[in-house]
């Protein structure tokens, strides 16, 4: 039988470096490192899971070649002195161990090094950068702006580096690379993308340079070729070495172009390197495009100038960004590209290569699109994933596994409790999962008919429950006396958040929707609510879904609302966090007019940094009217009414009103079942609201927490 990945699990080879596959682990920052810079035991174990996952090839982070100047990160990998080689060696090890390679990735921050900035040393640039306005910081919470490194940032003291550090600079990149070859590492990619020094000569926005340095392409090009040089001077001709490249830089008018790109490919190749890595970079003073170059939004949109710079060149070509193991051997079987690298997807699931290899692809665990290790490095955090609540801690987490298996009831069918009932069942417990509602998903499901990407989530832990020994019971309400009768040894509750509608004047109006309204609305579920606030029209459209069985099917939903949808044209939203700002986009893409009102003075709560960005930018593009700090808000029969964050009165008409806010903990189910003896662990938003990602990690360490005490 054909493998249905026959090209992504296909030997490969980048030079001399032979490939179990054409699967990488592409270059992220994730702040793993020891804060000197040293690979310590974090670092080490988060490699190892993705070289025991399956990947053929896994590239470090950027690794500063002249660390702590041009670091970029708190503990970020450093290749700069000799007292970093035991650790690197022990990375290459582990690596090894399980039959993957390793490179580092060699970098300097240059106009971007945040270490400098904070340090107060000079930063060093091609050109001092021109004056800007960037909007990036807007989206940033008070909280996160207080925590950020770049708060602490008094000024930037930019210099236009002298020829004397652009020889220092080369000759670093030289000595850390030959560091890399005596740690046993497999090979090196050299960084020249993203902003940092290299990119930064190649780029003709900030490259303005008049010496041999600036100009034309192959003078802002002498820079990346003489490291390529050194490094090959330093390591020989039968060490694997590359370069990473922008394809363009988006956004960025005067900056690279594909037309440079190809040319510059060209040139790197004749300088002796094994393959190219095609990335891309962006306007970093536009935030929503911070999703839209190395790190897109958009599937595979690098993959077409991949495959311009493939067809201009003889070596390997390693693409990059958001591409879908389907895509990608496609991709190479076509012959655009050679290698794919992952980055997010590895991050939630490190065993995706192995899953591939072996055709099992629907157990892959999914993730969504929210940004959630990227927006760390805003934050000057380690890096965390939504679904994964292990990335990081792979040193410190054993496998699960029942000593005596005990039975546990989950009560609560949301991502809580499936991801809590499907770890426990994996350790080798017997659960029993009660849920009050006729299907599993609680709020996920809504969830993921305003934000596609959640879907993904929730396919996927449906079919983990599905799939396994967990005794589901829908329809089916949890009381003392029913859990009394099952006779657990532990209870897990993930009942979720109490929703009730927050005290706002006009809220008991008849036009005025809660969340949860709005959720049953729209999945079908026939409330009392639903039946005071509806129209015959919309009740009849509600049972309907809900007996044939078409509120199940939220593709269909997400259509059949472009055409019909049981409100008016001009929706007033009272919430601006993760709810409110998703149901605005979810509104609005059918053609409502929406406004956002809520008394707080940013929006987003609930997002990752980098997912609120894009998502406010699209929401202002696209005629969202969005109102923070917005004070004395009272609903009347056609309109809401408040005050701006300016003083003044206003009054937006409104045919209908949601309320996407009110959201708090509901311990009810918890505290009755302890006040019955029963040993209660609390998961997901019944706790307080956490959103997704707090589900899973509670799930995860209730999970952790039942196994040892079984142990």
């Amino acid at each position: 039988m054909s493998h249905a990945f026959a090209e992504l699990v296909a030997p490969g080879k980048i030079g001399t470096m032979q490939l179990r596959n054409r699967m990488a682990v592409t270059a992220m920052g994730v702040s793993f490192a020891e804060p000197d810079g040293v690979c310590g035991d974090r670092i080490r174990a988060y490699h190892e899971a993705q070289a025991r996952g399956g990947a053929g090839l896994i590239i470090t982070g950027a690794a500063g070649v002249s660390w702590p100047v041009g670091g970029v990160q708190r503990d970020q990998i450093a290749v700069s002195e000799d007292r970093h080689l035991p650790g690197m060696t022990a990375l290459a090890e582990a690596v090894h161990a399980h039959g993957a390679k390793l490179a580092f990735q060699l970098h300097n921050g240059g106009p971007v090094g945040l270490l400098d900035m904070l340090a107060g040393r000079p930063v060093w640039v091609p050109s001092v950068p021109e004056p800007s306005q960037p909007d990036t910081f807007e989206s940033f919470l008070p909280e996160e702006l207080a925590s950020s490194a770049y708060s602490k940032i008094a000024s930037v003291d930019f210099r236009e580096i002298p020829l004397a550090e652009i020889e220092r600079t080369v000759r670093d990149f030289a000595a850390a690379a030959e560091r890399v070859k005596r740690s046993g590492a497999d090979g090196i990619e050299i960084h020249g993308g993203h902003g940092y020094i290299l990119s930064s000569f190649l780029s003709p926005k900030s490259n303005r340079r008049t010496d041999a340095y600036g100009g034309p392409l192959e003078n802002r090009a002498r820079l990346l070729l003489e490291v390529i040089a050194a490094i090959r001077a330093a390591v020989g001709r039968e060490f694997p070495v590359w370069v990473k490249i922008d394809a363009r830089e988006v956004g960025k008018q005067g900056g690279i172009t594909i037309e440079d790109a190809v040319a510059l490919a060209k040139m790197v190749e004749a300088a002796g390197v094994d393959a190219i890595t095609v990335t891309a970079y962006h306007d970093t003073d536009r935030g929503k495009l911070h999703s839209a170059s190395h790190t897109p939004h958009e599937p595979a949109v690098n993959l077409p100038f991949a495959a311009r710079i493939k067809a201009a060149v003889g070596i390997p070509v390693i693409a990059s960004g958001r591409i879908e193991p389907a895509v990608g051997n496609a991709a190479i079987a076509s012959g655009q590209v050679d290698f794919i690298t992952m980055g997010r997807k590895l991050l939630a699931d490190p065993d995706l290569p192995r899953k591939i290899m072996e055709n099992r692809p629907d157990e892959i665990r999914q993730f969504f699109f929210f940004y959630t290790w990227i927006s760390e490095i805003y934050t000057h955090e380690a890096a965390r994933c939504a679904v994964n609540p292990e990335l990081g801690f792979e040193h410190q987490t054993a496998p699960l596994a029942a000593g005596t298996p005990r039975h546990i009831v989950v009560i609560g069918g949301g991502p809580g409790g499936m991801e809590a009932a499907r770890r426990l069942d994996a350790a080798g417990h017997r659960v029993t999962l009660l849920e009050q509602g006729k299907r599993l998903g609680g709020t996920l499901r809504f969830a993921a008919l305003a934000y596609e990407a959640n879907e993904r989530l929730l396919d996927w832990l449906r079919r983990r429950v599905e799939g396994s020994r967990i005794d589901v019971r829908l329809e089916t309400r949890a009381t003392v006396e029913l859990v009394r009768s099952l006779g657990p040894d532990d209870v897990i509750v993930a009942t979720g958040a109490q929703r009730g509608l927050p005290p706002i004047p006009g809220a008991d109006l008849p036009h005025v929707f809660s969340g949860d309204d709005m959720r049953a609305l729209m999945l079908g579920e026939d409330t009392a609510e639903v039946k005071r606030k509806a129209g015959l029209l919309t009740r009849l459209a509600t049972k309907v879904g809900a007996t044939t069985g078409i509120s199940d099917n939220l593709d269909f939903i997400r259509k059949a609302t472009r055409q019909w949808m049981p409100f008016g044209q001009r929706i007033v939203i009272i919430g601006g966090e993760l709810v409110g700002l998703e149901l605005a986009e979810f509104l609005n893409e059918r053609g409502r007019e929406i406004t956002v009102v809520d008394e707080i003075p940013r929006f987003g709560k609930g997002l990752s940094v980098l997912r609120r960005m894009r998502l406010r930018d699209e929401l202002l593009e696209h005629g969202v009217v969005l109102q923070p700090e917005a004070s004395e808000i009272r609903i009347e029969e056609a309109a809401v009414r408040f005050r701006d964050h300016s003083g003044a009165d206003q009054a937006v008409p409104a045919d209908h009103v949601i309320v996407a806010r009110g959201a708090a903990a509901d311990l009810d189910v918890a505290d009755q079942l302890k006040a019955a003896g029963f040993a209660v662990h609390t998961v997901g938003d019944c706790q307080g609201v956490g959103y997704i990602e707090g589900a899973m990690r509670n799930a995860a360490n209730a999970a952790a927490a039942i196994s040892a005490v079984s142990g």
